[in-house]
């Protein structure tokens, strides 16, 4: 057979991205929960990482917050050099001729002076009175009262079906006409029972709707009662709709005595199982500190909570020996190799973090002394630009990240607003036009509300130029009423 040279096409995979980076990749757009949740899982997972012990007052105090922040020392300099890692775009190419006696050794020393701030948490318990109670929910709520109570057996189990098909609002969603049947009695006693029910804490738990939620919560109003009904019947769409003439007209009563029994309706509970409803709160932890230091505004990393983690020395002396057979060589070197990038991708979580924060007080400093009037328009271009590193970075990074501040908890997303423009060719935020514009309702006639396009008419004035449909976006983005909800009564 003849030799010929000839062109082919072929098509191939190719590993792009190393596990390494996309470990690094999903630390970065990690909470603070589910952070420390992984970190236990690896110690749980992989022998080799163990925790460190926190170190000691002597070496925090080591650390400076007032002097500038540098985010490399000898230590990290030298592993840049020997793993060959790469800072852009969060990459981390795989070592090459790794010293792991030298790494294994020198790693996890101590920050020394000049590195990246660390805030230091109280190592004292807090007061019992602090603790928080065990949360209960509305039926536990209900029960212990029906234990309580001095029904009979029959009625208690019917009670407590009862109390089974009370929602979370509070509302009895039941068929009596179904229970009656299904215990063995007449629906005459289980509405008996129901009205007791209804006598339990929260006032108006186990109504049928919101009429009779709100007429259960009048009783102790006897001298309002009758006017207080007739008005919950009859008048309810009309209070909504702050119609006072027309109630007023109705019931032949004066405008302060319809103001009078409307301020009554208005402390009412239109859910009365809402204290106890809803999901368990999430207490938020700041991933990062920042404090102003005389003039300047220092940020400062929360690590406490986060465990500090290690290579053991035993797995370390153990890899170091030659008697060791081959297979559990290969086994301890591929889990100190898991153990080594785990540590890395935290650390440089950690110095991202640290470095979108540092721009973000500096871009956003006039927020930080004057308040959220102040608040620039920035988007995650800005803040990549100044760090050099990919929009995607910093987008992963703000992503569940909280900083406390002077002024407020905020999550670091809140600092990238949309830009309005105005006419003089100066943006404002977004986060400022709703301020104005809760400005103007704050200030506006109670008798006249300010509508829609009269609050943008009034923003234009002052050089704010946003259309109606978008000042009902902010309005409602607030938790503000329309203007017929927040008329009230002259």
């Amino acid at each position: 057979m003849a030799l010929e040279i000839k062109q082919t096409l072929r098509l191939a995979q190719q590993l792009v991205i190393t596990p390494q980076l996309q470990q690094a990749i999903k630390l970065l757009q990690l909470s603070r929960l589910d952070l420390q949740n992984l970190v236990q899982h690896e110690l749980m997972e992989n022998p080799v990482l163990e925790e460190t012990e926190e170190p000691g007052k002597e070496e925090a105090e080591e650390v400076s917050v007032t002097e500038p922040m540098t985010l490399t020392h000898e230590v990290h300099d030298k592993e840049q050099k020997t793993a060959e890692v790469g800072t852009k775009d969060g990459e981390l190419k795989e070592p090459t001729n790794f010293d792991w006696e030298n790494y294994l050794g020198t790693y996890n020393a101590a920050e020394p002076e000049g590195g990246i701030g660390r805030h230091e948490m109280s190592d004292e318990p807090p007061s019992y009175e602090n603790k928080s109670s065990p949360i209960r929910n509305l039926q536990d709520h209900l029960l212990w009262q029906l234990h309580l109570s001095d029904m009979s057996h029959e009625e208690a189990l019917i009670a407590e079906e009862i109390i089974s098909n009370i929602n979370d609002d509070g509302y009895f969603q039941g068929n009596t006409a179904e229970m009656a049947k299904s215990n063995n009695c007449s629906e005459e006693q289980v509405q008996f029972i129901l009205k007791m029910v209804q006598e339990f804490d929260p006032t108006g738990v186990g109504a049928r709707d919101l009429v009779e939620c709100l007429l259960l919560q009048i009783r102790p109003f006897e001298k309002d009662h009758t006017l207080l009904k007739t008005l919950i019947e009859h008048h309810l769409t009309n209070l909504e709709k702050r119609n006072y003439h027309l109630i007023a007209k109705e019931l032949n009563i004066s405008m302060d005595r319809l103001r009078e029994l409307a301020h009554i309706v208005g402390t009412l509970e239109p859910k009365p199982g809402r204290p106890f409803g809803g999901e368990t709160p999430n207490y938020i932890i700041p991933d990062v500190f920042v404090e102003k230091v005389g003039t300047e505004y220092v940020v400062l990393l929360n690590d406490d909570g986060l465990p500090k983690l290690q290579v053991s020395s035993f797995y370390r002396n153990a890899l170091m020996q030659n008697s060791m057979p081959t297979a559990a060589k290969e086994y301890v070197q591929d889990k100190l190799r898991s153990a080594m990038w785990l540590i890395r991708s935290i650390h440089q979580r950690q110095r991202t973090l640290y470095k979108v924060t540092q721009a973000i007080v500096k871009f956003q400093k006039d927020f930080f002394e004057k308040g959220i009037s102040h608040l620039k328009p920035m988007i995650l271009r800005d803040i990549a630009d100044e760090i050099q590193m990919h929009e995607s970075t910093v987008s992963r990074v703000t992503t569940s990240k909280y900083v406390q501040t002077p002024r407020g908890l905020f999550e670091l997303k809140f600092f990238f607003n949309s830009r309005v423009s105005k006419s003089s060719g100066d943006g404002i935020t977004s986060e400022a036009v709703k301020l104005s514009i809760k400005h103007l309702i704050e200030r506006e006639n109670g008798g006249t509300p300010l509508s829609d396009q009269q609050i943008a008419a009034l923003l234009k004035d002052q050089d704010i130029h946003i259309s109606r449909r978008t000042v009902a976006k902010y309005r409602e983005a607030m938790g503000i009423d329309t203007s017929s909800r927040r008329r009230q009564a002259v």
